[in-house]
């Protein structure tokens, strides 16, 4: 199996160093707060039960990197959030579709067992390994330790980047693996999978019982590892991520949302359908959810448990669409259709942040003023949704936005009530009634 597999895989598997590695930096002047902050990092990991020698091999004399790429994209803000059609559209098209179908008809024979053994179908794996390197083909070209110790040292999230570093140093020490040859993406995800570290010390497994765990060259143990996370986070086997749905014209949108749960055959009954209009073929007394990604004016969704357990992956709902649509054309054989674009209002991140704004000072809610539309901000937009009379579908559209600029903290929602104009008395008019009516008197 493994022989067969480095002949399949030998042009999409990730070899070498990077550039960077090759190249040896200037000499600079390493900064006095610098020194000191990595003086302590190093006394912190070496107390944690990381080796001495693995950290001074990694953090050499003068370990200084003056200019932070990964600060700078970890910071970057896009203008516009994609819409969730627009998103789809983007990483999703023939060409990964056609790519996933041929991987999954070569290696799904080979990994029957791991089928068996995980209970994840093996057209999701391949879909994240789709999702993640293009099937092997873009790890990323950042050295991960180096990454992880400048993302340590930036204000934002130093904390979160800190225990990451320590779980790299941790594989170095315990997979005795060459930390210059430690490759991934910008944040620190490693391997076919795009696997933190902390993720890798937790799950990753020697499918190919070759004595090492090697998720950068080894698709074995690669898609073993992922099968391993997937199952162990609760996958549920014999189970759909979900489908595309119709919602009916009277439907109640402060329904929708992963955390409102109904059975499939309640579902049924409210009138929700099949794109083809036909009732939900699922288990009937399956509890899912139906999401709207973008409002109201767009798809509408009803998701399983799965689709929750893709997003334990990613926390995106747009990325566990991706996968889900990606294993379903996988395993069909079907070729891509593009998402139509109902006209769903694009938001700004601006905007986003704005709305998270105005939801954090009316006191009830504590959201992270980041721009990002995640499940937490969306369900406080169907609250206050709910409070305006609008349908409460969690997506911030201009029309809410009017409504919250308009808002009075002494009323609410509630149009004010507005004062009588007085009216203007025409006194030639008063006069002449006045007579006209003395004439019927007489």
């Amino acid at each position: 199996m493994r022989g067969w597999l480095a002949v399949c895989l030998a042009g999409v598997l990730f070899s070498g160093v990077s550039a960077a590695a090759e190249k040896p930096e200037a000499v600079v002047e390493v900064p006095e707060a610098y020194r000191n902050w990595l003086e302590d990092l190093k006394t912190e990991m070496i107390e944690r039960g990381i080796s001495e020698e693995t950290v001074e091999t990694v953090f050499a004399p003068n370990y200084y990197h003056p200019k932070p790429e990964v600060v700078e994209i970890d910071r970057k803000q896009a203008e516009f959030l994609l819409t969730s059609g627009a998103y789809l559209n983007r990483v999703l098209n023939q060409k990964k579709v056609a790519e996933g179908q041929r991987r999954y008809r070569e290696l799904r024979p080979l990994f029957r067992d791991m089928e068996k053994k995980y209970g994840v179908p093996f057209e999701y794996i391949v879909a994240f390994w789709g999702m993640e390197t293009y099937y092997g083909k873009t790890f990323g070209n950042f050295q991960v330790i180096e990454a992880l110790t400048i993302l340590s040292y930036d204000d934002r999230r130093p904390k979160f980047f800190r225990n990451e570093l320590y779980q790299a140093l941790k594989i170095v020490d315990e997979q005795e693996v060459d930390f210059t040859k430690m490759e991934g993406s910008w944040a620190g995800a490693m391997g076919h999978f795009q696997f933190m570290p902390s993720t890798f010390n937790a799950y990753a497994v020697d499918y190919n019982g070759d004595g090492k765990i090697d998720i950068w060259h080894s698709f074995e143990d690669a898609a073993g590892s992922a099968a391993n996370y997937l199952s162990s986070i609760g996958w549920k086997p014999g189970i759909p991520w979900g489908m595309e749905v119709r919602l009916p014209w009277n439907f109640d949108y402060a329904q929708t949302g992963r955390h409102y749960k109904k059975k499939v055959k309640d579902w049924n009954k409210l009138g929700v359908r099949t794109v083809s209009a036909q009732k939900i073929n699922l288990d009937e007394g399956l509890e899912v959810s139906i999401i709207v990604p973008e409002g109201k004016k767009g798809h509408a969704y009803l998701v399983t448990e799965n689709f929750s357990k893709i997003m334990v992956w990613n926390r995106s709902e747009n990325y566990a669409l991706a996968v889900g649509m990606l294993a379903d054309y996988i395993k069909s054989g079907k070729k891509w259709k593009p998402i139509s674009e109902h006209g769903a209002v694009k938001v700004k991140t601006d905007d986003v942040m704005k709305i998270q704004n105005f939801l954090n000072r009316v006191g009830r809610f504590r959201l992270a003023e980041d721009g990002k539309l995640g499940s937490k901000t969306r369900e406080a937009i169907k609250k206050v949704q709910g409070e305006a009379l609008m349908p409460q579908d969690g997506y911030p559209d201009y029309q809410f936005l009017q409504k919250i600029n308009s808002y009075n903290p002494e009323i609410g929602f509630a149009v004010p009530v507005q004062p009588r104009k007085a009216q203007k008395v025409d006194v030639q008019k008063k006069k002449q009634s006045l007579r006209t009516g003395k004439k019927k008197l007489n």
